[in-house]
């Protein structure tokens, strides 16, 4: 299978079985329904993890090594892995997609402070004239369970959680779109989360930053163990040694672990992630 082949009738079964999704009886079809349902899915069933950085090394984003180590595997991965796996899935089913580059901008002063090291989806459906934002690869609790209209100004309230697109201003020629959590209540300040414009980002322009990403020793990804786990519940996100879950009603909760096999134990039995025993100390 090459970087650009599409996914065989029999990866997209075997994508269905991990992430628990049946296709609602039928034969899945290009449709907001569709993609909502499989973007929740995957969200919730596959993890957020950096274990390959962790370990000296960069993932491989071809097709077949995707399908082997997130479908096939107990493991996870971070959004180079995440959505691109997502985006074959996508036009295996008949979706268009376009890939984005976007600044991850949480806590920034100034966006243009920020590299755009991450991956984004837009997703174009069939007989829709609006396009929607798509991802399910951003590791942090700001991140999207379902896909979101490409629509400015406007609120959307899905699976408990509040996101909004605005547009900012910049020095670029295309309009800069930047995606808007907020707390529960009305009155919890906005959050920016990413900043993106619909610039088409191509296989080989992520290829670069995966590998920039994975092996930069002053990368937080290739330092410190970093997962996220969503459940209907939960969210849990490990953050070196600090484990903390948040509950659906908000109640936070923090831990900080202490041994390396500790580390293991949880990414295993609360992340669902089987970790490589090469050898690696997970803990700095």
């Amino acid at each position: 299978m090459s970087d650009s082949a599409p996914f065989t009738p029999d990866d997209l079964d075997a994508y269905f079985r991990r992430i628990g999704w049946d296709g609602r009886g039928g034969a899945p079809s290009a449709d907001v329904a569709t993609l909502k349902a499989v973007h929740l899915a995957h969200a919730r069933a596959i993890p957020f993890e950096n274990l390959d950085p962790v370990r000296g090394t960069a993932p491989s984003l071809a097709p077949a090594d995707l399908i082997a180590k997130l479908v096939g595997s107990r493991r996870g991965g971070y959004c180079y892995e995440h959505n691109t796996l997502f985006a074959g899935v996508l036009e295996a089913l008949g979706f268009g997609v376009t890939r984005l580059g976007a600044r991850v901008v949480v806590g920034a002063e100034r966006f243009e402070d920020r590299p755009r090291t991450h991956m984004a989806l837009l997703v174009e459906i069939p007989g829709e004239q609006r396009p929607y934002l798509a991802d399910v690869g951003f590791g942090a609790p700001g991140a999207l369970l379902e896909p979101l209209p490409l629509t400015p100004d406007t609120e959307v309230r899905a699976v408990g959680r509040r996101h909004r697109l605005v547009h900012a201003p910049h020095r670029g020629p295309l309009e800069l779109w930047v995606l808007e959590t907020r707390a529960a209540g009305d009155r919890a300040p906005w959050q920016a989360q990413y900043a993106f414009t619909l610039e088409p980002f191509e296989h080989p322009d992520f290829e670069v930053v995966n590998w920039h990403i994975a092996t930069n020793p002053r990368s937080p990804f290739s330092s410190r163990p970093y997962a996220q786990r969503v459940t209907p519940d939960r969210h849990l996100l490990l953050n070196g040694a600090l484990l903390t879950e948040t509950r659906a009603d908000g109640t936070v909760t923090e831990r900080e672990l202490t041994r390396d096999a500790e580390v293991r134990e949880v990414l295993a039995e609360d992340f669902g992630i089987d970790v490589p025993d090469d050898g690696t100390d997970l803990l700095p």
